[in-house]
Order: C-alpha cells, then structure tokens, then sequence
C-alpha cells in the first residue's frame, strides 16, 4: 500500500463563507475526507497554516518546503501540499528549484470553497493524492495538479480566475492526466539539479517592474532605492521595453544590479531580436528569462543571487 502525507496550508480548497466573505477554516483530516475513499492508499494528514496563499510571506513558504522535506524523510511515497490558487505557482517553483528526491511533492486546491454546493477541491485533492503515489509521477519534481491535469512546476501559471480549469503551462502543457483515477503519463521535461538554497535564511529581494505603453524609468529606479538586489522586468513581447527603461536597466546592470527580462505574454521565450528592445538589453548585459513568467523568474534570480552574489548568471546558466 501506498504511504502519502497530505500537508494542508489553507487556501480556498479549506474555506468556508462567512459575513466578512470566504475563510479558510477546514482541517486537512477534513478535507482528506471529503476527497471519498482512496484504495490501495494510505495517507497521514497535517496543518501547516490555514491562510489564503495572497498573504504569505517568503518565510511562510521556505518552512512549508523545510515540512514537505521532513516528511519526505519519513519514509513517505509522497506528499500532497493543499494551497491557494492566488500564489501556488511561485510556492510550487521555489519547492521545485531545491527538490532533489526522485518522489513527488504535488501542489492542489480549489476554485470553490468547500461548503459550496459543488466543489471542486475533493476531485483536486483526490487526483493529487493519487498522482503523489504513482510511479508515472516520479523524477518529474514539484507538480501541480488542477481539474485532471497535472503540470510540471517550471512555467505552470494560473490562467482563470474563477473557472475550475484554474492552470495551465503555455507553450508546454500538462506532463501527466488523470482521468477515471487512473494517471496517464503525457511528457518528461528535462531537469537541472537541485539549488543548494539554505531555506532558513532570507532570499535576497528581487522586484518585479512591468512596462506600459510609454512607461518611464521610476518605477525601476524607486526598486532599486528600495533594496531590490534584483530587478525583473516584465517586458513586451519578445522581451522589449521602453527607452527609457532599457537605458536605466543598462545603468544597473553596470552598477552591479542584475536585471532579468521576462515576458507579460503567457506563451513563448523571450529573444534578442529589436534594436532598442531586447537586443540592446542583451547587448548591454540584462539576462533573458527564457519562457519563465516574471514571479517564477523572480524566485529564480532571488535564488541565483543567494548563491552567488558576484555572478547569478553562472547559476541561471542552463535553467532559462
């Protein structure tokens, strides 16, 4: 039998209406039993926190990583992490740059609260708990599985607000689907190694800076003045930007502050193509971000720059 430890955070798979709206109130034995019975499974249960994921800090979710390893380490076939859509994403990210054990830890929950007439998050928790003990779901690292689709944790981002199909990867798709409890395997993206991140210390700060339609330099500037040792910046496009933009990002990038371009387009990688735009960032030393949406990409360069200040390029080499 199967052993899978469900960790519970909060989020709206655990809440419930109130006058002062929805609250995130239900215990993970609670949801667990919700999700119905799970042959062949034998799952333990624990509560973290009961928080919506909009107000978690960085240390909230380095010691929820620090618990997914604990109980790893006990032996475990894998763990199930419930959590709200607003940050999943970025939490599932950071999990997954550390995570270097070939069993899975994978990332559910919900669109309806769990008192609502329908839903969703029994199905979400059910399908994930079940993904957690399969063996088509080991070496791929940190998963997300939402509405019968379970997504790698590299480039996954909350596409609906509301529906229940909340996910999808753009430009990659779902690696694995779940579909009459059974778990099909679809794809297995390559993996780099594990970052040697030390999770009780600090992330350095990294901002994101999004650019408009004639976008001056403040906003990039005032990242700066504020202690971002980083800046992404969420571009047009293939990775372009306003002038002004591009010649502070320049400035920086000389005054020891790396910049990373990423893209507000959910699908594609960005490239060095426009004079003025992405090839003269690249030229002036700003690093492409590949196909990584800018809150992944600011965990990345967080992470690079906690492990080589002088040089986080060398550490993004081969993951962008």
């Amino acid at each position: 039998m199967a052993r899978v430890h469900l960790l519970a955070t909060g989020g709206t798979i655990a809440s419930r209406r109130t006058d002062g709206g929805l609250s995130a109130t239900t215990p993970a034995a609670e949801l667990l039993a919700a999700a119905g019975p799970l042959p062949g499974l034998e799952v333990t249960v624990s509560d973290l926190t009961t928080v919506p994921s909009f107000a978690l800090t960085g240390a909230d979710v380095r010691a929820l990583v620090r618990e997914v390893r604990g109980h790893l380490a006990g032996g475990v076939d894998g763990v199930v992490v419930t959590h709200g859509t607003d940050t999943m994403e970025e939490s599932a990210f950071l999990a997954d740059l550390v995570h270097d054990d070939p069993r899975p830890v994978v990332f559910t929950g919900a669109q309806r609260p769990f008192d609502a007439p329908a839903p969703d998050g029994p199905a979400n928790l059910a399908d994930a708990l079940r993904v957690a003990a399969d063996p088509a779901a080991r070496d791929l690292g940190v998963l997300l599985a939402f509405d019968g689709s379970v997504f790698a944790a590299r480039g996954v981002r909350k596409v609906e607000t509301l529906r229940s199909a909340a996910f999808g990867a753009p430009g990659r798709g779902p690696v694995l689907r779940v579909a009459g409890g059974a778990v099909a395997p679809l794809g297995r993206p390559p993996r780099p190694p594990a970052l040697p991140l030390d999770l009780d210390a600090e992330l350095p700060r990294v901002d994101v800076v999004a650019c408009a339609q004639g976008s001056d330099d403040a906003l990039l500037r005032a990242a700066v003045a504020a202690g971002a040792a980083g800046v992404v910046l969420e571009a047009f496009g293939a990775g372009n930007v306003p002038p002004p933009v591009a010649a502070t990002a320049a400035e920086l990038v000389v005054g020891g502050v790396p910049v990373l371009v990423c893209s507000r387009v959910p699908s594609g990688p960005v490239a060095p193509l426009y004079a003025g735009g992405g090839a003269s960032l690249a030229r002036d030393g700003a690093l492409l971000g590949g196909d990584l949406s800018p809150w992944q990409g600011r965990l990345l360069l967080a992470a690079a720059l906690a492990l080589d200040p002088q040089d986080p390029g060398q550490v993004l080499a081969g993951r962008l």
